[in-house]
């Protein structure tokens, strides 16, 4: 599985838009770099963020991985037609501790507003368990799409876990992928298939 994931890793383009239009993608990856907000010298977001860019043609934003805080670390990765997640362990607070996933749209029903961290975002919490786990969910919305995050934390200092383990949790504009895309092909390709089509 690693080799594959180095392969599907290092694709750009057209390949990574075969990929996503096959159905199904389940990438596996112990390295937080495949949804970096920025990598490289260039400090350019990953090839993973691209690809859940594709899965929710709609969403404006695209949320990816900034620095991970000590004793978390990049589970896994997943990438479909429709949505797009990926997974954060943590030494003391279990495993897929956290799920940041990307739709067009989230069921927000019971969910709580609060002010946003985020710019251009609309930010609610949901909690539906505080012992013998701290679960709940986080939404962000915003134009074309929601980032949620869903924690299940053990252990204590759980909220405390949560705030840092947040602050990992980038998003990048969609305009930024697209610019991206069209400057690594050299004018070619599109993020989003049906634009490319239109061309």
């Amino acid at each position: 599985m690693t080799g594959r994931v180095r392969r599907w890793a290092a694709l750009t383009g057209s390949a990574l838009t075969t990929l996503l239009l096959t159905g199904c993608i389940q990438v596996v990856s112990l390295h937080s770099d495949l949804v970096a907000c920025e990598q490289g010298d260039d400090a350019e977001p990953s090839n993973g963020v691209i690809l859940m860019a594709q899965s929710v043609p709609t969403a404006s934003f695209v949320p990816c991985l900034e620095a991970m805080p000590v004793g978390w670390r990049f589970s896994d990765m997943e990438a479909r037609n429709d949505s797009a997640a990926f997974w954060l362990d943590a030494d003391r607070y279990g495993t897929h501790a956290i799920e940041v996933r990307l739709t067009e749209s989230c069921d927000t029903t019971g969910a709580t507003e609060i002010p946003s961290d985020r710019q251009d975002m609309q930010r609610l919490e949901l909690v539906t368990q505080v012992s013998p786990q701290y679960v709940g969910q986080r939404f962000y919305l915003f134009e074309g799409g929601c980032m949620s995050v869903l924690f299940r934390l053990s252990g204590r200092e759980r909220s405390e876990a949560l705030a840092l383990a947040t602050q990992a949790i980038g998003a990048v504009p969609r305009a930024n992928l697209q610019d991206l895309v069209r400057e690594e092909s050299g004018g070619r390709l599109e993020l989003d298939p049906a634009a490319e089509g239109g061309r």
